[in-house]
């Protein structure tokens, strides 16, 4: 559990980290960057916990506040040295989307629900942060989009449960079903993958 808490933190800070870049690149105003990173950094797991009938995280726990706090005013300060701001929110996202995967799925497990259910709980805790973030900075989200995102991190979530029937380490499984989410979106990026569109060259 000690490793799923760090984690959460470590998730948490990198989905502050983007929500500030994002709020950075639509010049808002300080009190909107805190409010753009907060909903980045909690969205998924809210939804997640309210889906679930658990307690808010956030809510019972004020070290995820600090943890957003501190990482707004350290991404703030620290604006200039995290380079390009397209190149930085990718990073930060990756990180975030591979690090709440594995959170999500794990509290699917902890309530007993089914293996399809956690990976979509996985699915919903790394993803919708970044929806939530994306629409109030009047972005399309990354997941409704042609690139690889939610897909990389449902294969990661399928690979944790595939590594559950190995007599693999639970730290292990969890390592390397991280992971796999982030080489999938990291090779997609840098491959140009995408996945299919419905529509013909003449409808766009």
């Amino acid at each position: 559990m000690k490793l799923i808490l760090l984690i959460d933190i470590l998730g948490t800070i990198a989905f502050a980290i983007s929500g500030v870049l994002t709020a950075l690149n639509k010049r808002l105003d300080p009190f909107g960057i805190l409010i753009i990173a907060f909903v980045a950094a909690i969205g998924g797991g809210t939804l997640r916990d309210i889906l679930i009938g658990a307690n808010v995280a956030w809510m019972r726990d004020l070290t995820y506040v600090y943890v957003i706090f501190g990482s707004t005013v350290f991404a703030v300060v620290f604006r200039k040295r995290l380079g390009y701001i397209r190149r930085s929110l990718f990073l930060f996202d990756t990180i975030g989307i591979t690090f709440y995967t594995i959170v999500g799925v794990e509290k699917g497990i902890a309530a007993g629900f089914h293996p399809i259910i956690c990976i979509a709980l996985g699915t919903i805790t790394a993803c919708f942060g970044g929806v939530i973030r994306d629409i109030l900075c009047n972005e399309i989200p990354i997941v409704f989009r042609k690139e690889i995102y939610a897909t990389a991190c449902i294969l990661g979530a399928s690979a944790y449960f595939l590594l559950l029937k190995t007599p693999m380490p639970l730290d292990f499984i969890v390592i390397i079903s991280g992971s796999v989410v982030f080489i999938v979106r990291l090779l997609a990026v840098y491959f140009n993958l995408s996945l299919p569109t419905i529509y013909r060259k003449d409808e766009l």
